[in-house]
């Protein structure tokens, strides 16, 4: 069937109240971010409290549809056909045909249900859908009217044409990104980070991302695995600017120079340390990490106190709660797990000590710290001024 047009419903940008038109224009320019890679020409624009894409001429719908299917804010994608209004007579004839194409098998229930926006329409919404699903009972005597709970629910809208539709695909929920500022991702080639870049995101939130590279210790095909998985949660976050840190010659040094029971969460709190630097210098506002309590580790309640009391900004952990098949779930679901599960180690599982502390106090840590004093701010500088800079589109 070709489809014209692509009505749009939104969640609860709908209770924004006074500001809710912000709202709507950072969803359009999502949507028309969304398909601008898409053949075809694509008019985005919002009426009455709902978003509408006009289609015009030959498009890819499957391409358009699963692009639609990544803009956060949307809940609802529900392609239309689009009938002249030629009268009464013609609009039954027209959803008849409409329903035949769409539902071959008609072992199904439906009901009708009408919007007549244009008010000088000569009969009411009762009588539209009444009509109308008399006129398809009458086509097709294997299908039933079910008005509790239908298979097929018939959306009939009469504007100065008629916009007919009965399908909805789920859309991916949330908040369009750009309203709830920028946030800096903590990106590894595991599977936890990618996830919580996607689920902060979700949340309106603009991401960037630093990605800690250790060579000779992690290769190229270690690099380019996070430079993969950046690109599939940008398909959902749009464009991520990525920060490429050398990060060698810091872990060394704090192999050389601390406990080994104390390596991971040292230099967890140095990554910290350095994301915050180019997220306050890019204007984020908050750092994301992928931890969840008590997965390794660096991962305890104890851990985790003593990774923040290095940060000044907040620090957003959206999988705190989640256990591990919960996280694979998500990350199977946005595409990102296959990628994941690649076979090349980064940084945070090269120097891994062979029995970390779990349980670490904070005084302990920083006067282990203290040992680092010699020339770890110039090892820092250095990683921050020979930082790569990747925009992932």
């Amino acid at each position: 069937m070709r489809f014209h047009t692509f009505l749009l419903k939104y969640g609860e940008i709908g209770i924004k109240g006074k500001n809710r038109y912000l709202f709507e224009d950072a969803l359009v320019r999502q949507v028309r971010r969304a398909l601008k890679d898409v053949d075809g020409q694509f008019e985005v624009y919002k009426k009455q409290a709902r978003i509408y894409v006009d289609c015009e001429g030959d498009y890819d719908y499957e391409e358009a549809a699963e692009h639609l299917k990544r803009v956060f804010g949307l809940v609802g994608i529900c392609p239309v056909v689009r009938l002249a209004d030629e009268g009464f007579e013609k609009l039954k004839e027209d959803v008849v045909a409409y329903m035949d194409e769409m539902y071959p098998d008609k072992e199904i229930t439906f009901k009708v249900e009408s919007r007549r926006a244009k008010k000088t329409y000569p009969k009411n919404s009762m009588e539209i859908s009444r009509d109308l699903g008399e006129a398809v009972l009458e086509a097709f005597p294997d299908i039933r009217v079910d008005v509790h709970r239908p298979d097929v629910t018939v959306n009939i809208e009469v504007r100065d044409e008629i916009y007919v539709y009965s399908q909805i695909i789920p859309g991916a929920g949330g908040m369009p990104v750009g309203t709830n500022g920028k946030a800096m991702l903590l990106l590894s080639g595991g599977i936890d980070s990618p996830v919580a870049g996607y689920m902060v995101s979700k949340r309106g939130v603009g991401i960037e991302a630093t990605y800690f590279h250790a060579p000779p210790y992690t290769s190229e095909r270690a690099k380019q695995k996070v430079l993969d998985l950046a690109k599939q949660v940008a398909k959902y976050s749009g464009p991520i600017k990525l920060h490429v840190v050398n990060f060698t010659d810091i872990q060394l040094y704090i192999y050389d120079r601390c406990p080994h029971d104390e390596l991971t969460i040292i230099m967890r709190r140095y990554m910290m340390r350095i994301a915050e630097h180019f997220a306050g210098k890019d204007g984020c506002l908050g750092l994301i990490t992928g931890e969840s309590i008590g997965q390794v580790a660096s991962q305890t309640m104890q851990s985790l106190a003593a990774t923040n009391d290095v940060c000044g900004f907040p620090v957003y952990r959206p999988l705190i709660g989640f256990d591990k098949q919960e996280i694979v779930e998500v990350a199977e679901r946005i595409g990102t797990y296959e990628t994941s599960i690649q076979p090349f180690e980064d940084c945070c599982t090269i120097f891994v000590a062979k029995h970390p502390v779990t349980k670490p106090n904070v005084d302990v840590i920083r006067r282990s710290e203290e040992r680092l004093s010699e020339k770890i701010d110039e090892l820092v500088q250095t990683a921050v001024d020979t930082a790569e800079i990747i925009d992932i589109k």
